[in-house]
C-alpha cells in the first residue's frame, strides 16, 4: 500500500482528477470496470487525450454523452449502485460521494435529501467523473492520500439554475458541513475553479488535508481542466513515500461526531402548579428545543417548586428567552454557552415481522452503524402483544430487513 497526494492549488474537479489517474498509469479499462458493471456504457464514450495547459502537458478525460436519460434523483442513482454488486468499500465510498451532494442539495433548495433531482449531478459525464475516480482509487489501494486545501474562484457562473455566485451554493454547504480549510486567494480569477464534484470526491477520499513534512515523489499523473486560465489549469496526483513524523493519518471527518455551539436556559419556579409547568415543557419541545428536563424541588421557605432547563440552538436563544417571561411567572432565567459533540444519526424504517416499523441509526467514529427500533415503537407492541421489550426485540432483530432511511445524516 502506498501514499499518494493530490495537488489541487489551481481548483479540482472531477474529469480533471479523472485524467490525472490515467496518467497515472490506471488503465482505462480498469476505471470503467465499475460503470460498465453498472450498466452504463451505453450512456457515454470515454476518451483520455494529450493536452496542454500553459505550456503543460497533461490529460485530459473527454466525456461524450451518447444518453442523457439515465436517473438524474438521488433515489435512483443510489439503487443502480446498491444493485451493481459491488466491492463492498467501493460501494459505500461511491454512495458516500453522491449522498454528500444529495445533502448539499438538499439544504441548498429546502427539499427531502431522496427527493433531490441532480441537474449537473445527474447527467451522464458526471456520473462517469465521481464513479471512475472512486474506482480508480480503489484500484490503487492507497495506504493514506494528502491533499492541499482547494482554491475555491469567485465571480459568477452560468448553470442549469441560472446565473450563480461563486462559490457556488452546493460547494458552500460542502465546505461548511464539514469544516473544509480553504485558499483565499484576492488575485484569483472570476470563474469556478472547484466544482461541487470535485469537492465532493476530496471530502470523501482525503485522509489529510496538510502535506507530509517531508516526502519523495516516485511518480505522478496530471489531468488538465476544460478551462483556459492565465495559468495553468491542471490537478496533479503523486505517487510518495513520505518518512513524515509530524503529520499523522486523519481520518475521514464525514463520520467525526458534530461539534456544534448551544444555549442552556434554566429557571427555578415554585409559583406555577405542575400543569402548566408540564404545558410549558411541551411548548419548548414543540419550538424545537434540542432536550428539556424537569425536576421538582424544594426551594426556600419550604416550597415546592420546578427546576426547568432546556438546552437550545443556539441562533434561537432570543425567541426562547422571550417563551421563559411571556409563558411562565419566573422574573429571571439562567443562561449559559456550551459545545456539544453528537454523533450523526438519522431516521428511517424497516420492514419486520411486525410490519413497518420506525428505526434510528448511528454512525461511530469509526465508520461502523449501530441501528435501533424507536423505543416507542416497542411500547405500542408491548401494550399490543403482551410481551416483554426483550422478546419483541428479538423477533425484530431476527426478521428485520435492510434499513431505508427517511432523512439525511445529521
Amino acid at each position: 500500500m502506498e501514499e499518494y497526494l493530490i495537488d489541487c492549488a489551481p481548483g479540482i474537479s472531477g474529469d480533471m482528477l479523472l485524467g490525472a489517474l490515467y496518467d497515472l498509469g490506471i488503465p482505462q479499462d480498469s476505471i470503467e470496470k465499475t460503470l460498465i458493471s453498472l450498466g452504463l456504457k451505453e450512456f457515454y464514450k470515454l476518451s483520455f487525450n494529450e493536452a496542454k495547459s500553459s505550456s503543460i502537458r497533461g490529460i485530459k478525460a473527454q466525456i461524450e454523452v451518447v444518453d442523457n436519460s439515465i436517473c438524474r434523483d438521488w433515489r435512483g442513482i443510489r439503487d443502480l449502485i446498491i444493485k451493481g454488486n459491488l466491492e463492498v468499500d467501493l460501494e459505500k465510498k461511491i454512495i458516500s460521494v453522491f449522498q454528500s451532494l444529495a445533502e448539499a442539495e438538499s439544504k441548498v433548495h429546502g427539499i427531502d435529501c431522496n427527493d433531490v433531482h441532480f441537474h449537473e449531478i445527474g447527467s451522464i459525464d458526471s456520473l462517469v467523473d465521481i464513479i471512475g475516480v472512486c474506482t480508480g482509487f480503489y484500484y490503487l489501494k492507497p495506504k493514506i492520500i494528502y491533499c492541499n486545501i482547494p482554491t475555491l474562484g469567485k465571480g459568477f457562473a452560468k448553470t442549469e439554475h441560472g446565473i450563480i455566485s461563486i462559490p457556488s451554493p452546493a460547494v458552500i454547504e460542502l465546505v461548511t458541513k464539514n469544516n473544509l480549510k480553504i485558499c483565499s486567494n484576492s488575485t484569483q480569477i472570476d470563474g469556478e475553479l472547484s466544482t461541487p464534484t470535485g469537492i465532493a470526491l476530496l471530502l470523501n477520499l482525503i485522509d489529510s488535508f496538510e502535506y507530509p513534512h517531508e516526502y519523495q515523489i516516485n511518480s505522478y499523473g496530471v489531468g488538465i481542466g476544460s478551462r483556459k486560465l492565465s495559468y495553468p489549469n491542471l490537478t496533479r496526483v503523486m505517487r510518495i513515500n513520505s518518512e513524515d513524523k509530524k503529520t499523522t493519518k486523519k481520518k475521514n471527518n464525514l463520520n467525526s461526531p458534530k461539534f456544534a455551539e448551544i444555549c442552556i436556559q434554566e429557571a427555578w419556579i415554585d409559583d406555577q402548579s405542575s400543569e402548566e409547568i408540564s404545558s410549558f415543557v411541551q411548548i419548548l419541545r414543540k419550538e424545537g428545543a434540542l432536550d428539556v428536563s424537569h425536576n421538582t424541588i424544594n426551594m426556600k421557605k419550604g416550597r415546592i417548586g420546578h427546576a426547568v432547563k432546556a438546552i437550545l440552538p443556539i441562533e434561537k436563544e432570543d425567541y426562547f428567552r422571550n417563551l421563559w417571561f411571556t409563558l411562565t411567572n419566573t422574573i429571571g432565567i439562567r443562561e449559559e454557552r456550551q459545545g456539544r459533540w453528537t454523533l450523526l444519526r438519522r431516521k428511517g424504517y424497516c420492514i419486520t415481522d411486525f410490519g413497518k416499523l420506525q428505526f434510528k441509526q448511528v454512525m461511530l467514529p469509526d465508520g461502523r452503524i449501530k441501528l435501533k427500533p424507536e423505543n416507542d415503537e416497542i411500547f405500542l407492541l408491548q401494550k399490543k402483544l403482551k410481551k416483554s421489550a426483550d422478546e419483541i426485540k428479538l423477533i425484530i432483530n431476527k426478521s428485520m430487513e435492510d434499513f431505508i432511511p427517511t432523512e439525511e445524516w445529521e
